[in-house]
């Protein structure tokens, strides 16, 4: 890799930790090809993106951001989630970890916070974003569901009485 090929690489890097919800750091133990293809698509599938790079050029990416503090998990052969919504990127890995003992969670960050394994395994546990929209939207919804149904209480009661007294008289 020549040195246009390495700045090429730290810049790339430099915007995935720019625009990242969250960051986490994995230890590779042996993966295959055919199972790191499977993680990288779980990845896209989550809507997060996984990367191998060199610890020293990512050390360099994360220099001028908020995850500077994931420096020290940069040691050995590691690889590098990330993702806009803080809790893809930690559900993907974690979900995937569980799957294989190829995998090690070192930790990570969401923003200048510094995430220990237990903490990655904890953010992985909380609802995606689109879970908490739709939450949000089901809570903004339910007054106005109850107000129809008790506007249109008393007249389906009204109703009830009404044939009851028909149903009596007949």
């Amino acid at each position: 890799m020549d040195r246009s090929q390495k700045a090429e690489s730290v810049a790339s890097l430099n915007a995935v930790f720019a625009e990242a919800g969250a960051v986490v750091v994995t230890r590779n133990l042996g993966m295959s090809v055919a199972q790191s293809t499977a993680l990288r698509g779980k990845m896209r599938d989550a809507g997060a993106t996984y990367k191998v790079a060199k610890n020293r050029l990512a050390k360099l990416a994360i220099a001028d951001t908020d995850y500077v503090g994931i420096g020290d998990f940069l040691t050995g052969p590691t690889g590098i989630s990330s993702s806009v919504d803080p809790v893809a990127a930690a559900k993907a890995v974690v979900e995937f970890a569980k799957t294989t003992d190829k995998i090690e969670i070192v930790g990570g960050a969401m923003g200048s916070q510094v995430l220990t394994p237990e903490g990655v395994k904890a953010l992985a546990s909380m609802p995606s974003l689109d879970e908490l929209r739709a939450k949000l939207i089901g809570l903004v919804q339910a007054p106005a569901t109850k107000i129809a149904q008790l506007q249109t209480a008393p007249a389906a009661k009204l109703a009830r009485v009404f044939a009851a007294y028909a149903d009596k008289a007949a």
